[in-house]
């Protein structure tokens, strides 16, 4: 029948394999759906001193526009 997870936001019990679970200095948080996991992270980003969250939200964001950038430049058509 498999290992039956409950979800730490709502309280649904689900299947392990479905749902999200998010590893985080040796522990592990289950959520059944994706807007569960969301609610959760929004609670924990609430909590955390703002100046911080922003330069990681910042430092991710380059990230994301760098690995864009890459791949805009990969798909572009060359004319040779």
């Amino acid at each position: 029948m498999g290992v039956k997870l409950l979800c730490i936001v709502c309280g649904r019990k689900f299947s392990e394999g479905q749902g999200v679970t998010i590893n985080v200095s040796g522990r592990s948080y289950s959520f059944h759906s994706k807007g569960c996991a969301l609610k959760f992270l929004r609670k924990v980003l609430e909590g955390i001193e703002q100046s911080e969250v922003g330069r990681a939200m910042e430092k991710v964001a380059d990230e994301y526009a760098e690995m864009l950038k890459e791949k805009a430049e990969r798909t572009a058509k060359k004319i040779v």
